[in-house]
């Protein structure tokens, strides 16, 4: 399953709009009031119908009033066409007669509006004591086959479990699992709440965990598994945390962001609110005191961002360095060929290129191996780091400098096999989820892509953009970012001037009609 609301065409003709269908809290802290925050921090339109109307405060919940199905429909009636929303955020339900008025809405609108994205916080307790809603899971069953994200804390989660006629573990994953045969297209079980019994250690990090279904067909269902984690941040300004993070899921959906992407951005925004709000609870004489989660603007600061946890990562936790690539301090690499043929690296070398890829798909091991053991060669000749794409195996074996790896093959690889051998890595990333997981492998560059469509390869749902790059780049630390897909001539100077190192091409010089006077000129314009 992909989330694909918006083109990034489409992205840049008006604000995507999203729908919050969630009580009101007259304390300012959580529902509509911490949607339309969090939406407004993150460039989306907000639309909101509100459910109920509550009568709370920072220490207690007095009473919730719910709002007749009349009105609420004669909104959404009103917005349907009007504004009709790219995600709906849907929170507190007040009743079951809210249920059957949502289930039916929900119907028509996906019927209307095929690619529409509908996130659910199943908020059943308010954070400052008693019930906001005494639906039963069974209630709701009939609405969680039309929820693409459920996003429940670790109770949450454990109460949508009672629908079970076995024993389900209490452990996240176990949980996520169940949730996704309800009907439920992805789950994100947050571990705000999650207090470790494990150690001391465990207790200091909140971990999320998003399981999300490929497929609805097929049996058994075919799923992947993200997992985030940062450490946790003790304040008391959390009021509205829930309700933010899946309003600020909701948002970053809207701009077209698959969903691991948006999962992580998402986290990163929490940890920045909740960062926010430490300089307040040191000014605040009160230091119990029940304040408002503070919405931040959109995350870019490496310091929020979590850590991603995978077989991957755990795998490689003990892994060297790998050697960096002999950078003059400030330098960058500047124009980064990528070709697939011997023709085509003695065509270049002349042109004293920093950096070269060969990559060369199709050819059996046997084959390659000349090709590669002479592409060495020539290219210590002139002094160009030569990356080899994928054959990790014969770029040790003839001593490359370096080797590129797509994410597809990082599984396959002996990483340290390739460290050991003092060669370089290179890992192409697409999006912030894969380039923080890279990063953990301590790369001697990440590249990202695609920045543009590309005629090599089907980037569906992963053309960053150059907004996205700008957003990436202040992840990468000290590590060289190589910018690459669809850029050509006349593309390459505003990729370059977001502070990438390299910018690398394929199609814009090997389709361009005059090859080596296209290599030139954009050799000029990176100077």
């Amino acid at each position: 399953m992909t989330f694909n609301a918006l083109s990034p065409v489409s992205r840049l003709k008006h604000k995507a709009i999203i729908w919050t269908i969630s009580g009101a809290d007259c304390s300012g802290g959580a529902g509509i009031a911490a949607d339309i925050k969090t939406g407004h921090s993150l460039n989306v339109e907000v639309c909101h119908l509100i459910t109920a109307n509550t009568v709370q405060n920072s220490e207690q919940l007095r009473a919730i009033n719910p709002t007749t199905v009349d009105i609420l429909d004669a909104q959404a009636q009103a917005l349907r066409f009007d504004k009709p929303p790219s995600v709906i955020k849907i929170g507190l339900i007040a009743n079951s007669g809210q249920v059957i008025w949502l289930v039916t809405l929900l119907k028509a609108l996906k019927q209307q509006l095929a690619n529409v994205i509908v996130v659910y916080d199943p908020v059943g307790q308010a954070s400052v004591g008693g019930n906001l809603s005494s639906l039963t899971p069974l209630t709701l069953r009939p609405l969680l086959a039309l929820i693409d994200v459920i996003t429940p804390n670790l109770l949450e989660a454990k109460q949508l479990s009672t629908l079970s006629s076995t024993n389900i573990k209490h452990n996240p994953l176990s949980l996520a699992e169940y949730i996704v045969t309800l009907g439920c297209k992805a789950v994100i079980i947050k571990g705000g709440h999650t207090k470790s019994s494990v150690s001391s250690e465990l207790a200091k990090h909140c971990p999320d965990l998003c399981l999300q279904s490929l497929n609805s067909t097929s049996s058994p269902i075919s799923i992947k598994t993200f997992e985030l984690s940062s450490p946790r941040i003790a304040t008391s300004y959390s009021h509205g945390g829930g309700c933010s993070f899946a309003s600020a899921l909701a948002s970053f959906l809207a701009h077209d962001y698959l969903l691991r992407d948006a999962f992580t951005l998402t986290k990163a925004f929490i940890n920045q609110g909740l960062s926010l709000s430490r300089k307040l609870v040191k000014n605040h004489e009160n230091q119990q005191y029940y304040g408002a989660f503070e919405q931040g603007s959109w995350p870019t600061k490496a310091e929020h961002f979590p850590q991603v946890i995978s077989p991957l990562a755990l795998q490689h936790r003990t892994l060297t360095k790998f050697p960096a690539l002999d950078l003059a301090a400030k330098e960058k690499l500047g124009l980064y060929p990528v070709i697939d043929s011997l023709v085509w690296l003695k065509r270049l070398l002349p042109l004293q290129f920093k950096i070269i890829q060969l990559r060369i798909k199709g050819k059996k091991p046997a084959a390659l191996a000349p090709i590669i053991k002479q592409a060495v060669q020539l290219a210590r000749e002139y002094g160009c780091r030569l990356f080899i794409n994928d054959h990790w195996q014969l770029a040790i074996k003839y001593g490359a400098y370096g080797v590129h790896i797509g994410q597809e093959d990082l599984e396959n690889a002996d990483l340290s096999a390739i460290t050991n051998a003092g060669l370089r890595l290179g890992i192409s990333t697409h999006g912030c989820y894969e380039f923080l997981l890279a990063k953990q492998l301590q790369p001697s560059y990440l590249a990202i892509g695609a920045i543009f469509p590309t005629k090599t390869k089907d980037m569906t749902g992963q053309i960053q953009g150059l907004e996205n790059l700008r957003q990436i780049l202040p992840l990468s630390g000290s590590v060289p970012v190589v910018a690459i897909g669809g850029i050509n001539q006349q593309r390459i100077k505003q990729v370059w001037q977001t502070g990438v190192s390299a910018v690398a091409v394929v199609t814009a010089i090997t389709e361009a009609q005059d090859p080596i006077a296209a290599t030139k000129n954009m050799q000029a314009l990176l100077d």
